[in-house]
Protein backbone atom coordinates (compact mmCIF):
# COMPACT_ATOMS: atom_id res chain seq x y z
CA UNK A 1 0.00 0.00 0.00
CA UNK A 2 1.31 3.62 -0.86
CA UNK A 3 1.69 6.04 1.73
CA UNK A 4 -1.00 7.96 2.93
CA UNK A 5 -1.89 11.25 4.07
CA UNK A 6 -2.60 11.15 8.06
CA UNK A 7 -6.30 11.67 8.13
CA UNK A 8 -7.87 14.39 9.84
CA UNK A 9 -10.07 11.64 12.14
CA UNK A 10 -6.44 9.58 13.46
CA UNK A 11 -5.09 12.57 14.71
CA UNK A 12 -6.58 16.16 14.72
CA UNK A 13 -5.77 18.90 12.00
CA UNK A 14 -3.76 20.95 14.09
CA UNK A 15 -1.36 17.91 15.32
CA UNK A 16 1.02 15.71 13.71
CA UNK A 17 4.05 16.01 11.56
CA UNK A 18 4.34 19.10 9.50
CA UNK A 19 5.11 17.72 6.40
CA UNK A 20 2.98 18.28 3.30
CA UNK A 21 -0.77 16.76 3.71
CA UNK A 22 0.79 15.11 6.53
CA UNK A 23 2.88 12.21 4.91
CA UNK A 24 5.43 10.11 5.82
CA UNK A 25 8.98 11.63 6.45
CA UNK A 26 11.40 10.10 3.85
CA UNK A 27 15.15 10.46 4.32
CA UNK A 28 15.72 9.69 0.42
CA UNK A 29 14.11 9.90 -2.59
CA UNK A 30 14.55 6.02 -3.22
CA UNK A 31 11.59 3.97 -3.66
CA UNK A 32 9.16 7.30 -3.89
CA UNK A 33 7.40 8.01 -7.20
CA UNK A 34 6.64 12.12 -5.82
CA UNK A 35 9.14 13.90 -3.42
CA UNK A 36 7.70 17.05 -1.40
CA UNK A 37 10.68 19.16 -1.10
CA UNK A 38 10.94 22.43 0.63
CA UNK A 39 13.73 25.31 -0.37
CA UNK A 40 13.29 28.09 2.27
CA UNK A 41 15.30 30.66 0.71
CA UNK A 42 14.49 34.58 0.31
CA UNK A 43 18.28 35.34 -0.53
CA UNK A 44 17.62 35.92 -4.19
CA UNK A 45 14.38 38.25 -3.90
CA UNK A 46 15.18 41.85 -5.09
CA UNK A 47 11.96 43.43 -2.79
CA UNK A 48 10.16 42.18 0.19
CA UNK A 49 11.79 39.41 1.74
CA UNK A 50 10.20 36.30 3.81
CA UNK A 51 10.25 33.30 1.35
CA UNK A 52 12.33 31.79 3.27
CA UNK A 53 9.28 30.86 5.59
CA UNK A 54 6.98 29.71 2.94
CA UNK A 55 7.76 25.85 2.83
CA UNK A 56 6.83 25.66 6.75
CA UNK A 57 3.58 28.15 5.89
CA UNK A 58 2.62 25.82 2.99
CA UNK A 59 3.27 22.57 4.86
CA UNK A 60 0.92 23.97 7.99
CA UNK A 61 -1.64 24.88 5.28
CA UNK A 62 -1.67 21.51 3.69
CA UNK A 63 -3.10 20.06 6.87
CA UNK A 64 -6.82 20.37 5.67
CA UNK A 65 -6.39 18.89 2.95
CA UNK A 66 -7.71 15.59 2.05
CA UNK A 67 -6.65 12.86 -0.17
CA UNK A 68 -9.52 12.50 -2.44
CA UNK A 69 -9.94 15.32 -5.28
CA UNK A 70 -13.93 15.96 -5.27
CA UNK A 71 -13.80 17.93 -8.57
CA UNK A 72 -11.53 15.85 -10.62
CA UNK A 73 -12.06 12.09 -9.03
CA UNK A 74 -8.31 12.29 -8.90
CA UNK A 75 -7.05 9.87 -5.87
CA UNK A 76 -3.03 10.47 -6.38
CA UNK A 77 -1.97 8.64 -3.17
CA UNK A 78 -4.07 5.32 -4.27
CA UNK A 79 -1.50 5.78 -7.39
CA UNK A 80 1.62 6.96 -6.33
CA UNK A 81 4.07 6.39 -3.61
CA UNK A 82 4.86 10.03 -2.03
CA UNK A 83 6.63 11.81 0.95
CA UNK A 84 8.05 14.47 2.30
CA UNK A 85 11.83 14.57 1.75
CA UNK A 86 12.49 17.60 3.87
CA UNK A 87 14.14 20.94 3.25
CA UNK A 88 17.30 22.15 1.17
CA UNK A 89 19.81 23.05 3.27
CA UNK A 90 20.81 26.48 1.54
CA UNK A 91 23.42 28.51 2.41
CA UNK A 92 21.38 31.79 3.93
CA UNK A 93 24.62 33.88 3.08
CA UNK A 94 25.82 33.32 -0.30
CA UNK A 95 23.35 32.78 -2.90
CA UNK A 96 25.87 31.08 -5.89
CA UNK A 97 26.63 28.52 -3.21
CA UNK A 98 22.76 27.72 -2.13
CA UNK A 99 21.74 27.30 -6.22
CA UNK A 100 24.92 24.92 -6.07
CA UNK A 101 23.13 23.13 -3.32
CA UNK A 102 20.34 23.24 -4.68
CA UNK A 103 21.42 21.32 -8.27
CA UNK A 104 22.90 19.01 -6.36
CA UNK A 105 19.90 17.65 -4.18
CA UNK A 106 17.67 17.75 -6.80
CA UNK A 107 20.26 15.90 -9.16
CA UNK A 108 19.73 13.13 -7.00
CA UNK A 109 15.88 13.42 -6.88
CA UNK A 110 15.49 13.01 -10.73
CA UNK A 111 18.30 10.55 -11.18
CA UNK A 112 16.48 8.12 -8.76
CA UNK A 113 13.28 8.59 -11.38
CA UNK A 114 11.66 11.12 -8.34
CA UNK A 115 8.93 13.78 -9.35
CA UNK A 116 9.81 16.68 -7.56
CA UNK A 117 7.02 18.28 -6.01
CA UNK A 118 8.87 21.83 -4.83
CA UNK A 119 7.68 24.46 -1.88
CA UNK A 120 9.30 27.67 -2.53
CA UNK A 121 11.58 29.77 -1.18
CA UNK A 122 12.10 32.67 -4.32
CA UNK A 123 12.04 32.18 -7.93
CA UNK A 124 16.06 31.66 -8.26
CA UNK A 125 15.39 28.15 -6.76
CA UNK A 126 13.84 27.12 -10.38
CA UNK A 127 17.30 27.50 -12.41
CA UNK A 128 19.10 24.98 -10.64
CA UNK A 129 16.04 22.68 -10.45
CA UNK A 130 16.12 23.13 -14.82
CA UNK A 131 19.52 22.05 -14.46
CA UNK A 132 19.24 18.90 -12.10
CA UNK A 133 16.03 18.11 -14.56
CA UNK A 134 17.89 18.31 -17.94
CA UNK A 135 20.87 16.87 -16.81
CA UNK A 136 18.25 13.83 -17.16
CA UNK A 137 15.85 14.40 -19.65
CA UNK A 138 17.66 16.69 -21.95
CA UNK A 139 16.43 20.17 -22.61
CA UNK A 140 12.58 20.62 -21.51
CA UNK A 141 9.56 21.94 -22.12
CA UNK A 142 8.10 24.74 -19.80
CA UNK A 143 4.71 26.20 -18.19
CA UNK A 144 5.62 29.53 -16.01
CA UNK A 145 2.77 31.03 -14.43
CA UNK A 146 3.94 34.31 -13.11
CA UNK A 147 3.44 37.95 -13.29
CA UNK A 148 6.78 38.68 -14.08
CA UNK A 149 9.02 37.19 -17.34
CA UNK A 150 11.42 36.95 -15.01
CA UNK A 151 14.45 37.16 -18.16
CA UNK A 152 16.44 40.08 -16.85
CA UNK A 153 20.15 39.84 -17.76
CA UNK A 154 21.33 41.26 -14.37
CA UNK A 155 20.09 42.37 -11.22
CA UNK A 156 22.28 44.96 -9.14
CA UNK A 157 24.95 43.36 -11.54
CA UNK A 158 24.67 39.58 -10.01
CA UNK A 159 23.28 36.89 -13.32
CA UNK A 160 21.24 34.41 -10.65
CA UNK A 161 18.33 36.23 -8.96
CA UNK A 162 14.88 35.54 -8.58
CA UNK A 163 14.27 37.81 -11.64
CA UNK A 164 17.14 35.67 -14.19
CA UNK A 165 16.09 32.28 -14.52
CA UNK A 166 14.67 31.90 -17.52
CA UNK A 167 16.88 33.84 -19.08
CA UNK A 168 19.87 32.29 -17.76
CA UNK A 169 17.84 28.33 -18.56
CA UNK A 170 17.38 29.72 -22.05
CA UNK A 171 20.90 30.68 -22.27
CA UNK A 172 22.24 27.79 -21.34
CA UNK A 173 20.06 25.18 -23.38
CA UNK A 174 17.79 23.81 -20.64
CA UNK A 175 14.68 24.58 -22.43
CA UNK A 176 12.89 24.04 -25.57
CA UNK A 177 12.23 27.11 -26.45
CA UNK A 178 9.45 26.80 -28.34
CA UNK A 179 7.69 24.99 -26.33
CA UNK A 180 8.16 27.64 -23.37
CA UNK A 181 4.49 29.17 -22.29
CA UNK A 182 4.53 32.09 -20.04
CA UNK A 183 1.24 32.41 -18.40
CA UNK A 184 -0.14 35.83 -16.60
CA UNK A 185 2.31 38.49 -16.92
CA UNK A 186 1.26 41.79 -16.40
CA UNK A 187 2.28 45.22 -14.28
CA UNK A 188 5.05 47.60 -15.40
CA UNK A 189 7.98 47.19 -16.94
CA UNK A 190 11.28 49.27 -17.89
CA UNK A 191 10.57 48.80 -21.75
CA UNK A 192 8.05 46.73 -23.90
CA UNK A 193 11.25 44.35 -24.36
CA UNK A 194 10.72 43.11 -20.53
CA UNK A 195 7.35 41.12 -22.31
CA UNK A 196 8.63 40.81 -26.03
CA UNK A 197 12.35 39.71 -25.03
CA UNK A 198 11.62 35.71 -24.84
CA UNK A 199 8.67 36.30 -27.91
CA UNK A 200 11.63 36.71 -29.98
CA UNK A 201 13.45 33.41 -28.59
CA UNK A 202 9.86 31.18 -29.30
CA UNK A 203 8.40 32.07 -25.56
CA UNK A 204 4.97 31.74 -25.75
CA UNK A 205 3.51 34.91 -23.90
CA UNK A 206 0.42 34.98 -22.72
CA UNK A 207 -0.29 38.35 -20.59
CA UNK A 208 -2.86 38.52 -18.16
CA UNK A 209 -5.09 41.26 -19.57
CA UNK A 210 -5.78 39.00 -22.56
CA UNK A 211 -7.29 36.26 -19.74
CA UNK A 212 -9.23 38.68 -17.24
CA UNK A 213 -12.72 37.06 -16.66
CA UNK A 214 -12.08 34.37 -19.23
CA UNK A 215 -12.00 30.85 -18.47
CA UNK A 216 -8.46 29.37 -18.73
CA UNK A 217 -9.20 25.65 -19.88
CA UNK A 218 -9.01 26.80 -23.76
CA UNK A 219 -5.38 27.99 -23.32
CA UNK A 220 -4.34 25.07 -20.84
CA UNK A 221 -5.49 22.90 -24.21
CA UNK A 222 -3.46 24.78 -26.47
CA UNK A 223 -0.79 24.28 -24.11
CA UNK A 224 -1.34 20.53 -24.16
CA UNK A 225 -1.70 20.29 -27.36
CA UNK A 226 1.93 22.26 -28.06
CA UNK A 227 4.21 20.04 -25.49
CA UNK A 228 2.74 16.81 -26.63
CA UNK A 229 4.36 13.89 -24.85
CA UNK A 230 7.78 16.26 -24.17
CA UNK A 231 8.56 16.34 -20.30
CA UNK A 232 7.25 19.05 -19.10
CA UNK A 233 7.94 21.47 -16.00
CA UNK A 234 5.45 24.04 -14.13
CA UNK A 235 6.63 26.76 -12.61
CA UNK A 236 4.06 28.54 -10.25
CA UNK A 237 4.54 31.66 -8.95
CA UNK A 238 1.81 32.36 -6.35
CA UNK A 239 2.26 35.94 -7.21
CA UNK A 240 0.32 35.79 -10.96
CA UNK A 241 -2.27 35.53 -8.55
CA UNK A 242 -3.97 38.94 -7.75
CA UNK A 243 -2.63 40.01 -4.74
CA UNK A 244 -6.48 40.15 -3.56
CA UNK A 245 -6.54 36.54 -3.52
CA UNK A 246 -2.41 35.99 -2.36
CA UNK A 247 -1.05 39.15 -0.53
CA UNK A 248 1.51 37.08 0.85
CA UNK A 249 4.33 37.78 -1.59
CA UNK A 250 7.42 39.47 -2.31
CA UNK A 251 6.22 41.60 -5.76
CA UNK A 252 2.27 41.68 -5.71
CA UNK A 253 1.26 43.14 -8.94
CA UNK A 254 -2.28 44.23 -9.17
CA UNK A 255 -4.94 42.79 -11.59
CA UNK A 256 -3.72 39.31 -11.48
CA UNK A 257 -5.41 35.66 -12.04
CA UNK A 258 -7.97 34.36 -9.93
CA UNK A 259 -8.11 30.95 -7.92
CA UNK A 260 -10.62 29.38 -10.77
CA UNK A 261 -8.48 30.64 -13.37
CA UNK A 262 -5.76 28.45 -11.83
CA UNK A 263 -7.10 25.47 -11.20
CA UNK A 264 -8.70 25.39 -14.97
CA UNK A 265 -5.38 26.04 -16.07
CA UNK A 266 -3.76 23.13 -14.01
CA UNK A 267 -6.62 20.39 -14.01
CA UNK A 268 -6.75 21.45 -18.13
CA UNK A 269 -2.74 20.45 -18.56
CA UNK A 270 -3.28 16.56 -17.57
CA UNK A 271 -1.82 14.20 -19.78
CA UNK A 272 1.16 16.50 -20.30
CA UNK A 273 4.38 14.48 -19.27
CA UNK A 274 5.26 16.18 -16.08
CA UNK A 275 8.74 15.66 -14.59
CA UNK A 276 8.55 18.08 -11.52
CA UNK A 277 6.73 21.32 -10.30
CA UNK A 278 7.08 24.53 -8.18
CA UNK A 279 5.26 26.75 -6.35
CA UNK A 280 7.14 29.78 -5.47
CA UNK A 281 7.41 33.37 -3.66
CA UNK A 282 4.86 32.70 -0.96
CA UNK A 283 5.94 35.27 2.08
CA UNK A 284 4.03 34.45 4.51
CA UNK A 285 4.70 37.73 6.98
CA UNK A 286 2.78 39.34 4.23
CA UNK A 287 -0.39 37.50 5.20
CA UNK A 288 -1.01 37.07 8.67
CA UNK A 289 -4.02 35.31 7.76
CA UNK A 290 -2.56 32.18 5.98
CA UNK A 291 -4.71 32.32 3.07
CA UNK A 292 -1.54 32.42 0.38
CA UNK A 293 -0.06 29.41 2.05
CA UNK A 294 -3.42 27.85 2.27
CA UNK A 295 -3.77 28.70 -2.20
CA UNK A 296 -0.19 27.59 -2.35
CA UNK A 297 -0.79 24.18 -0.52
CA UNK A 298 -4.15 23.47 -2.97
CA UNK A 299 -2.56 24.62 -6.03
CA UNK A 300 0.86 22.13 -5.18
CA UNK A 301 -1.79 19.48 -4.70
CA UNK A 302 -4.19 20.08 -8.03
CA UNK A 303 -0.46 19.66 -9.57
CA UNK A 304 0.00 16.20 -7.90
CA UNK A 305 -3.42 15.55 -9.32
CA UNK A 306 -2.42 16.18 -12.88
CA UNK A 307 0.77 13.95 -12.55
CA UNK A 308 1.00 10.87 -15.32
CA UNK A 309 -0.08 7.99 -13.80
CA UNK A 310 -3.00 9.51 -11.61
Amino acid sequence: MHNQPLGGNEMPRFGGPNTFMRLPVAETPDGLDVAFVGVPMDIGASWRSGTRFGPKAIRGESAMLRPYNMSTGAAPFERLNCADIGDVAINTFDLKDSVKRIEAYFGNVFAAGVTPMTMGGDHTLTLPILRAATAVHGPIALIHVDAHADINDRMFGEEIAHGTPFRRAYEEGLLQAEHVWQVGLRGTGYSAQDFDEARGWGFHVETCDTLWQKSLTPLAERIRADVGSRPVYLSFDIDSLDPAYAPGTGTPEIAGLTPPQALQLIRGLRGVNLIGCDLVEVSPPYDPSGNTALTGANLLYEMLCILPGV
